[in-house]
Formats: structure tokens, C-alpha cells, sequence
């Protein structure tokens, strides 16, 4: 089945009724010490920081919020990722308001990137937490750390084809070596950027309620107020270009 690649959104969703942070709520298990060794690190920083620097590192604000990301994530109660993340592309996706097979269909094929995770399935169950995109823990380099250990698993998991709809920053977690598609979303012949996450959203929908399962499904699939209007392919990679209609 085609897997699809997807960015996080700082804004998340409190509460949940799964189980604390275990090996349990992933499904790429032979991943998750990769997963710890982060998650302690940032359990650690947390814990020695005091609020003024934990309200920059997490570009927050408001004293209630940098307490509540301030405490640790051990026995916070998680929740499925894919109702976890609520920024502009899951709103678009609006995964609650889709038929169970459909459902089902993100579950399995939408993989997740994170800042503190890694990489993770749209089913894997995740705590509510705080990591700005680009801040850095003190003992480790994140990106590079993820890069180094993630891609030998995710080239066997993703097989031969995969959608890529991530911000191009998470390249620096993972680069697909498999034939790829991805896409640029245009509005009156130029490139949208944060209205972008609105589409790729939209994409994941339309894949879900299709049920696409490769390249040549993909291409033929309507999106309503998309319209394909040119392709773009280097080395592995082949860009749609989509215009935004109306």
C-alpha cells in the first residue's frame, strides 16, 4: 500500500485515555529505544530548565501554558497521533469525519513525522507535548540523531513508491530513496506556502476516500478545487503541480 508522509503541527489536542509513553503504542517497535533515548533526553532538559528559558525553547508565551509543557511526559495519558496534531493540514484531513474504512486506510498508510518521536504511525499513541520546530536539546543533535537511526527501517517499511507532504525541513530527519511524489499548490501562478499544509491535507483525504494504493491510481484521482497543470521529475522525485481553483 502507498505510504504517505506528513508533517507534525505545533498545535495539539490536551487530554487522551491511552496509556503513558511505552513500547506498546508504536507500531515501528524496533524503533522505540531510538524513541527513549530522545524522550529521556527531553525529560531531562525539561526538568533543568526553569520557566523564562523553557518559554523561549518552547516559543511560548503565556506562564500556564510553559507550565503545563513543563511537566513530564511520563504518566501523561496519549491519544492516537492523527487526533493528537490539530494544526491547518489535519483540519483539512478532518480524520473524525471519515468513514471507518477510510479511517482505517490513514491509520495504516499516514506516517507522521516528530520532532521528539521521530517518525511515527497515524496510529501510534503519543503524550500532549511541546518541541518548536529547530530547537535543539543540549546533549544531542535531534535531526541528525533520527537521520542516522531511522533510515535502513523506513526504506524496507515504505516500499517502492511514497507521497511525500512534509515541510522540506523534515528532509533533515529522513530523504526517501524510493520513487516519490510530492506535491507544489499554486494560486494564480504563484506558490502557496502556508496554505500549502490546507492542501496537503486535502490530498491525504481524497487518497483515504479513494483508497489509492500507487502512482498510477494517484494520478488519475480528482481533488476537488485542485487541478494538475504541469509535472516536474528529478532523480527520484516527481512534483505535481497543482493549480488552486476558484
Amino acid at each position: 500500500m502507498l505510504k504517505i508522509l506528513l508533517a507534525p503541527a505545533e498545535i495539539k489536542l490536551s487530554g487522551g485515555d491511552g496509556k503513558p509513553f511505552c513500547k506498546d503504542n508504536f507500531e515501528l517497535v524496533n524503533l522505540y529505544e531510538y524513541r527513549r533515548e530522545i524522550f529521556e533526553n527531553y525529560q531531562e532538559f525539561i526538568a533543568n530548565n526553569n520557566l523564562e528559558d523553557l518559554s523561549n525553547w518552547f516559543g511560548i508565551k503565556r506562564l500556564d501554558d510553559v507550565k503545563k509543557y513543563s511537566q513530564s511526559l511520563k504518566d501523561k495519558p496519549t491519544m492516537k497521533a492523527i487526533n493528537r496534531y490539530i494544526g491547518v493540514a489535519f483540519e483539512a484531513l478532518d480524520y473524525n469525519s471519515l468513514e471507518q474504512p477510510e479511517q482505517k486506510y490513514i491509520d495504516e498508510n499516514v506516517i507522521i513525522f516528530s520532532n521528539l518521536f521521530g517518525v511515527l504511525n497515524a496510529s501510534d499513541l503519543i503524550p500532549d507535548y511541546k518541541y518548536k520546530q529547530g530547537s535543539q536539546l543540549q546533549n544531542i543533535n535531534v535531526e541528525k540523531f533520527y537521520k542516522e537511526n531511522l533510515k535502513d527501517t523506513l526504506d524496507e517499511y515504505l516500499g517502492d513508491e511514497v507521497v511525500d507532504l512534509r515541510a522540506g525541513y523534515y528532509d533533515k530527519f529522513y530523504k526517501p530513496t524510493a520513487s516519490t511524489i510530492t506535491f507544489k499548490f499554486l494560486k494564480d501562478g504563484k506558490v502557496v506556502s502556508h496554505w500549502a499544509k490546507h492542501y496537503r491535507g486535502l490530498v491525504v483525504r481524497a487518497m483515504a476516500q479513494n483508497n489509492i494504493e500507487n502512482f498510477a491510481e494517484l494520478m488519475n484521482m480528482p481533488i476537488d478545487g485542485l487541478k494538475l497543470v504541469e509535472i516536474q521529475e528529478k532523480k527520484n522525485t516527481k512534483t505535481l503541480i497543482m493549480s488552486i481553483e476558484g
